[in-house]
């Protein structure tokens, strides 16, 4: 049984917040185990990631004060750090938190995946609110570890699956818990890719891949942090690290916070079973498959009855003749999701967004008067979402560690039988696959030494 344990290097952060806690219970929550917010209410912003998709951050934190920003790549960075002249440069981010702790506010992580929990449980452990694109983890053991950590420190934390502020989400739940598609016993979600002639997916001509000389504006071995060393090869980086199993979690890893997000949510889901390997065009055991197609079994819950969710990718999709109600001229799109209720089914697109009854005429009708809206809506996005909870002046984030961290680990166990192209039995409350028992290092991955962080709470 794994347990919470105290922390004793966490003594310092933990004394001084109880301090401020006790002198005082109306000091805003993001000035915890910071220097506090400026005279006109704005957080102090540090950004783990300063190239690419960093650009959606700072959109969405505009307004804040950006005073930091770390990237291990400074041809990657050089766009924001150009933008940003005043603010402080790291290659390092765990020499950025130690040095900025007293001035930062809250944390955005924008890495490739095997950096998002070293980072974020680095900042989360010193008070920080952490924003963490998605997938929120690289394995399961540390997807349940940030959750803990997160009540732990008492902060507020929000996972990038940007659909689940949408209105499209909201309305999926508020449709089914009003009853209009019924009792859901099978969902089936497909995305098209990867696609390997990039940008995001590359296949290699061998594997190991070719080697070369680390580029002069790259901090290679900063770049692979807590994954074992090996030599550099340029289809491991900027942008194509997604296909490997070290570094990213391949096509469902990546999308299915996003498109299987409404079903978790609507349908209260929980964790599978188990989740079966119907078909899997497999690559090599460190690369992800070309396509695969998945069966995922969620017991009861309630009264509601068990599911069978089936992921599709790499261009497999389900046969439109098998869903209720497919409209006879419509073709099946490169990427969607669809409920099937006793009663109706409903789809999405990859994300949670434009959701319709796939019945065409009572999709007419049901328009001109839909369920009652009983979900408070979201202004502004993820990020506006976070920062108003920072500030007191909103509710915890919808995609927060607790949600995000269950979402992660649904599909981590649909990572595994891709990974291993083995049917896997999942006991969730252990925490282990009871049908074979070599995956333990794929549950809780070995980190390098300076990078293994987290054990602390947990026996």
């Amino acid at each position: 049984m794994i347990t919470p344990a105290l922390n004793p290097s966490s003594r310092r952060t933990f004394l001084k917040t109880g301090a401020m806690v006790a002198a005082g219970s109306m000091l805003p929550r993001f000035a915890t185990g910071s220097s506090g917010p400026s005279a006109l209410h704005r957080l102090n912003v540090g950004f783990i990631g300063a190239g690419g998709v960093v650009n959606q951050a700072l959109d969405g934190c505009r307004g804040e004060n950006y005073v930091a920003f770390c990237d291990v790549d400074e041809d990657r960075a050089a766009g924001t750090y150009a933008a940003y002249p005043d603010a402080r440069r790291f290659r390092d981010y765990r020499d950025m938190l130690e040095r900025l702790e007293h001035q930062l506010d809250a944390v955005v992580i924008s890495t490739p995946d095997h950096h998002h929990f070293a980072a974020a449980y680095l900042a989360i452990s010193m008070g920080k609110p952490v924003f963490v694109q998605k997938p929120l983890t690289h394995n399961i053991w540390q997807a349940r570890t940030l959750q803990k950590a997160a009540h732990y420190y008492d902060v507020i934390t929000q996972m990038g699956n940007q659909g689940h502020t949408t209105e499209g989400i909201r309305l999926v739940k508020e449709w089914y818990d009003a009853d209009v598609i019924g009792d859901v016993r099978e969902v089936h979600a497909w995305f098209d890719g990867p696609n390997f002639d990039g940008p995001y997916f590359r296949m290699p001509e061998s594997f190991p891949p070719a080697t070369r000389p680390v580029p002069t504006a790259l901090d290679y071995d900063l770049w692979l942090g807590p994954v074992a060393r090996r030599d550099y090869s340029a289809q491991y980086t900027p942008l194509t690290w997604r296909g490997w199993w070290d570094f990213g979690c391949g096509e469902l890893g990546d999308w299915a916070c996003h498109t299987l997000d409404a079903p978790f949510w609507a349908l209260d889901l929980g964790m599978p079973e188990r989740v079966s390997v119907a078909a899997i065009d497999t690559v090599h055991e460190t690369f992800c498959p070309r396509s695969s197609h998945l069966v995922f079994e969620f017991p009861a819950r309630g009264s509601k009855p068990p599911v069978k969710l089936h992921w599709y990718d790499g261009g497999a999709a389900p046969d439109p003749k098998l869903i209720p109600e497919w409209p006879a001229d419509m073709a099946v799109p490169r990427r969607g999701m669809v409920m099937i209720g006793d009663k109706h089914t409903l789809m999405t697109g990859a994300r949670p967004d434009s959701p319709r009854l796939l019945n065409t005429e009572l999709w007419n009708d049901f328009r001109q008067a839909p369920p009652a809206k009983t979900i408070a809506r979201v202004k502004g996005g993820p990020f506006q979402e976070w920062i108003r909870a920072i500030k007191g002046e909103g509710p915890l984030p919808g995609s927060n560690f607790d949600y995000a961290a269950a979402l992660t680990e649904m599909a981590h166990v649909g990572v595994l039988a891709q990974r291993t192209g083995r049917d896997i039995e999942y006991n969730a409350a252990t925490m282990e696959i009871t049908n074979h028992d070599d995956l333990g290092e794929m549950i809780r991955e070995p980190a390098r030494a300076g990078w293994d962080f987290g054990r602390e709470v947990w026996r």
